[in-house]
């Protein structure tokens, strides 16, 4: 089964038509369809194209909040380490959710995920003795 923007939002509801319209859906559909080999993911190229497109949806949203407010669009920023608003602290373990060597695919869980299923993947045949 090909991946459509429906069926991408049957599986993540979180991306709704009126924030993410089908132009932005599919752009990122067709990317995906070409930098992924059918192949090596198998059955599961529905899966790595969804988490592929969820990642680069919240990048792209991100990069037009930015825009929207006058801020640079597209600015990389890394987890939130610590915060501070008055007398109340928030900080968090941003190792926790960390994929090592990941690079960008570690600013979003969709890609957090997609880089845990790309090693998986990518290991290539085992042969047990």
């Amino acid at each position: 089964m090909a991946v459509t923007p429906a069926s991408f939002r049957q599986n993540y509801p979180e991306f709704s038509q009126a924030v993410y319209p089908d132009p932005a859906v599919n752009y990122y559909l067709v990317i995906a369809g070409k930098l992924l080999n059918e192949r090596r993911w198998l059955d599961m190229i529905d899966v790595a194209t969804e988490l592929f497109v969820a990642h680069h949806l919240v990048l792209e949203r991100q990069a037009q909040k930015a825009a929207a407010t006058g801020a640079v669009p597209g600015q990389n920023s890394g987890a939130l380490a610590s915060k501070a608003v008055g007398p109340v602290n928030a900080s968090y373990d941003t190792n926790a959710g960390i994929e090592e060597g990941a690079g960008h695919w570690n600013l979003t869980t969709y890609g957090t995920r997609f880089m845990n299923l790309v090693r998986m993947f990518g290991a290539g045949p085992i042969q047990v003795i």
